[in-house]
């Protein structure tokens, strides 16, 4: 097959696609993949995937391509196919999970020269922008982070108690109040633009790692609520530090200083006997301690 045709295949796919020789050195790029990650061809192509271009990491936030977890290293190595769920650094510098496919390329001797991975967005984050885009028709998003404002968040708080009280055998709902670490400081020291992108960082890293069911709104300043459905207890512990986790391995760039984003999340099970004001001081209480214990921490109650 001609080169140029082959290639125009592959920039055509809706799924991003990269080529890497045995090294792991990126050796293809296509449009999708520009798209998925905001890095074009020029930036990625002849680097290796471990030069802190995608960095890849688990659920925990252990980073895979710098270590022999590496999904492509493996696939080269045991020459077999590895599917895995893994989280990818965007060029904004938030965590998106993506399905990944990596597949072993061989000579036509049957030796390894390097790897294939496909990979796509997974589909609770396409979800959640679909719902994103009806709510910008009703006005209730927040204009600088694009989640449910402070006035959308009271809402769907509310609606959920309101199920709870007289919806039979209805799932547990649970409550996140997240607050990033030090907000204060990064705008005195970096100035605002730079806050507004953290917010944005923060935002999307939670939009983007919650089901379709759930909600994430600014409850103001840099504070937010994320209301999680049919939960228990030990499930919400598991979201709320995986959560917790993703945003620490958040990061931006300012004036060629790495600038570490850390939040402190409260989190609680709603009760049939809540109001609005009772569960969300009572998640805002459960902040604080995390904030009295040292930041970049969870407290559950």
């Amino acid at each position: 097959m001609d080169d140029n045709l082959f290639k125009k295949i592959l920039d055509n796919l809706y799924d991003a696609v990269y080529f890497c020789d045995w090294e792991r050195k990126i050796i293809y790029w296509n449009k999708a993949a520009e798209k998925l990650t905001g890095y074009k061809a020029e930036e990625v192509v002849g680097s290796h995937c471990w030069n802190n271009i995608l960095n890849h990491t688990d659920a925990n936030g252990e980073k895979l391509c710098s270590n022999d977890k590496c999904p492509a290293l493996k696939a080269m190595r045991e020459k077999t196919t590895i599917e895995a769920e893994i989280f990818l650094k965007h060029k904004e510098g938030y965590r998106l999970p993506i399905t990944t496919r990596i597949s072993p390329i061989f000579d036509e001797n049957g030796r390894v020269t390097g790897a294939v991975e496909v990979f796509s967005d997974n589909s609770a984050k396409l979800a959640s922008f679909r719902k994103i885009e009806k709510l910008e028709k009703l006005a209730f998003l927040d204009n600088l982070t694009s989640v449910g404002n402070r006035a959308y968040s009271e809402i769907k708080i509310n609606a959920k108690l309101e199920e709870l009280r007289i919806v039979q055998d209805i799932g547990n709902f649970g409550l996140l109040f997240a607050d990033i670490d030090d907000f204060k400081k990064v705008n005195d020291e970096y100035g605002h633009e730079t806050g507004d992108r953290v917010l944005k960082i923060v935002a999307k890293t939670f939009v983007s790692n919650l089901r379709e069911e759930d909600f994430v709104g600014r409850w103001g300043g840099e504070e937010f609520i994320l209301i999680i459905s049919n939960v228990e207890k030990e499930e919400l512990q598991i979201i709320a530090d995986k959560l917790r986790v993703l945003v620490a391995n958040s990061e931006i760039m300012e004036n060629n200083k790495i600038l570490k984003i850390t939040v402190s999340i409260g989190a609680t099970i709603a009760k049939k006997t809540d109001d609005i004001k009772k569960l969300v001081n009572r998640a805002d209480k459960l902040m604080y301690k995390c904030k009295n214990s040292g930041k970049n921490c969870v407290s559950f109650g």
